[in-house]
């Protein structure tokens, strides 16, 4: 077994771990501001859903261990399980909305784009015009959680906007989703890694599901993706090993059969190849 500081590992923190600093909310939800510096050390996760909006602001948000700047006008968007930690400088101005799974389900749909590709680009550069439209959304769900009896359906209604108008912000972002649009095959070929990476490594396995050589998927990526169709497995096995090293206390060998590998020293040796360091490494820095 790997031996590794207790602390090291990412702690799941639910809902109810900030109610006491909650500007409103009920049950299903709650609403914060954000004023000022807030420093968040060690990676943790969440079992909700979190959208945050920035007004002014600057700094630095780590999500799923990829370091993204804090800027006027944006959007955070973090999925139940995503890790996060954040060093928010000091004049920061922002909103946050906490939203219970149960409660998420009821504007999902609004989302227009799969959760995946929120999960892999989950900051979003606002329009002045769109800012101004959710926060105007923001301070609504506000307004109606700070009434003696706020109704579930307006707030429900509010959120579905909200999600509707990141979604269409979010195009901008999403080149990938343009891609998928115009070649189902990739988009397939993405779907079809999400659900096999961890027992299937090689192209020739998702070249068949989809019903081409494994040369001409090779082909349809790189000339849509830029990178080839082995590097678009092994980022997802990749994503998931850091995931795992951070927020498990599984060792280095029980990650490395997780995730299908049959060798914990091969597994390191590709683990290494794709970001630099080794797997023990990755999760002392973290």
């Amino acid at each position: 077994m790997d031996k590794r500081n207790a602390n090291s590992w990412a702690p799941v923190i639910g809902l109810d771990g900030f109610r006491k600093e909650q500007t409103a909310g009920r049950e299903e939800l709650l609403f914060n501001e954000l004023h000022g510096e807030r420093l968040i050390e060690k990676p943790h996760k969440h079992d909700f859903f979190i959208i945050n909006l920035f007004d002014t602001a600057s700094g630095v948000h780590t999500i799923d261990s990829i370091d993204y700047p804090i800027k006027n006008h944006q959007v955070h968007v973090l999925f139940p399980g995503q890790m996060h930690k954040w060093h928010v400088y000091a004049g920061t101005i922002g909103y946050q909305l906490m939203i219970e799974r149960s409660f998420f389900e009821h504007f999902a749909p609004f989302f227009r784009f799969s959760f995946t590709n929120y999960q892999n680009h989950p900051v979003i550069d606002l329009t002045k015009e769109a800012f101004f439209q959710l926060h105007y959304e923001f301070e609504s769900v506000k307004k109606e959680l700070e009434r003696e009896h706020s109704l579930i359906p307006l707030i429900t209604a509010r959120a579905g906007v909200i999600a509707a108008i990141v979604s269409r912000e979010a195009e901008h972002v999403f080149t990938e989703f343009k891609v998928y649009q115009s070649v189902p095959r990739l988009a397939k070929f993405n779907m079809l890694i999400d659900e096999f990476f961890r027992e299937q490594k090689l192209v020739a396995f998702y070249a068949e599901k989809l019903h081409i050589s494994p040369n001409y998927l090779n082909i349809l990526c790189k000339k849509h993706l830029k990178i080839s169709a082995t590097q678009l497995i092994h980022q997802r096995i990749c994503v998931e090993a850091k995931r795992l090293l951070q927020s498990t206390e599984s060792s280095i060998k029980e990650i490395t059969f997780e995730l299908g590998f049959a060798d914990q020293a091969y597994f390191s040796n590709f683990f290494k190849q794709q970001t630099g360091v080794s797997p023990s490494d990755f999760r002392e820095k973290r």
